[in-house]
């Protein structure tokens, strides 16, 4: 792959990468393909990603299989009520043998952090990642440090057993890209995997794809897709509908938009485009948007936020 992508980049070498990273990631994660785009595009967009679903689906798998494909460094965190801030992004250790401090990182210092279960939690625990996920460095004991590049976290939460949880404020929420949730596998996947995993996980065995370097030429190809001004105006006119809807209390921020506009273009450059296009935009909405907006608890008869971006998508225009 490395001779096929000698020379100038371009959005083929961009699709193909990308390509080869999904299918790599499909060896774990079976018949979830655009739910793994959609992750991989967060990424490539330098994005954060929540991962709500219940237990058992493979949001676990999904990061580890995402950090090994692609070749970057990867740490995992179980979020529990007793973790501490200095338990994620680390601190001063004491050394008794010549009375002085060392400076521990954490396991936030890594290209890709799995937040395993981020609602159990405390605000303090919260607070200190969502920290790092927003300036892209921490202070520890007076130093400013700056965290890998490229960084993104999944966060993980279950929407079942929700007592003793800190559910995340609507402002922290904020701060992930796409909230995703990976559902159910068919009868057929789902007979596939008890054969799959009969002597052990295929995670074992995955290698990356990637070779050293690559995944951050697919990063800068993204900031290269063009958005023409229609399709800017048509990213606008969706998310300014949120605000203006019945059944919405408190529509998308302009951080929605942008949002909007990194995660099309993000996964137009895996696609091989050297554009976005508005049926990219549509496909990327619901997840970009949903978390983002509060729902009337009147009015809005039952309908879920995801359902109310999709009402909004029918009733805008696409831009030709």
């Amino acid at each position: 792959m490395a001779q096929d992508m000698a020379g100038a980049w371009t959005p083929k070498h961009s699709a193909q990468l990308a390509q080869a990273i999904v299918q790599n990631i499909e060896k774990v994660l079976q018949g979830k393909r655009p739910k793994v785009e959609l992750a991989l595009a967060a990424a490539v967009a330098g994005g954060h990603v929540l991962i709500e679903d219940v237990p058992g689906l493979g949001k676990t798998m999904l990061a580890r299989a995402l950090a090994v494909s692609v070749g970057l460094s990867f740490k995992r965190v179980q979020f529990t009520a007793d973790l501490m801030p200095s338990d994620i992004v680390g601190g001063p250790v004491y050394n008794p043998k010549d009375g002085s401090f060392t400076l521990r990182p954490g396991p936030v210092f890594a290209n890709i952090v799995l937040a395993d279960e981020i609602n159990r939690a405390n605000p303090r625990a919260q607070s200190a990642l969502l920290e790092c996920m927003e300036e892209g460095q921490i202070t520890l004991d007076g130093q400013t440090i700056p965290l890998p590049a490229p960084f993104t976290v999944l966060a993980t939460q279950n929407p079942i057993d929700m007592a003793g949880t800190y559910p995340l404020p609507e402002a922290q929420l904020d701060r992930f890209l796409i909230r995703l949730s990976l559902g159910y596998p068919d009868a057929a996947i789902e007979a596939d995997l008890v054969a799959s995993q009969q002597f052990s996980h295929p995670i074992s065995r995955l290698q990356s794809v990637c070779p050293p370097g690559m995944f951050a030429r697919l990063a800068a190809g993204s900031r290269e897709v063009s958005v023409t001004p229609e399709v800017a105006n048509f990213m606008a006119a969706i998310v300014g509908a949120t605000r203006k809807h019945p059944a919405i209390r408190f529509g998308a921020s302009p951080r929605g938009t942008l949002g909007l506009a990194r995660m099309a273009r993000a996964l137009s450059c895996i696609r091989g485009l050297p554009y976005v296009d508005p049926a990219i935009v549509r496909e990327v909405a619901v997840p970009v948007l949903a978390h983002r907006i509060i729902v009337q608890t009147q009015g809005a008869k039952g309908k879920s936020a995801e359902a109310l971006i999709q009402e909004i998508l029918q009733s805008q225009a696409t831009p030709q």
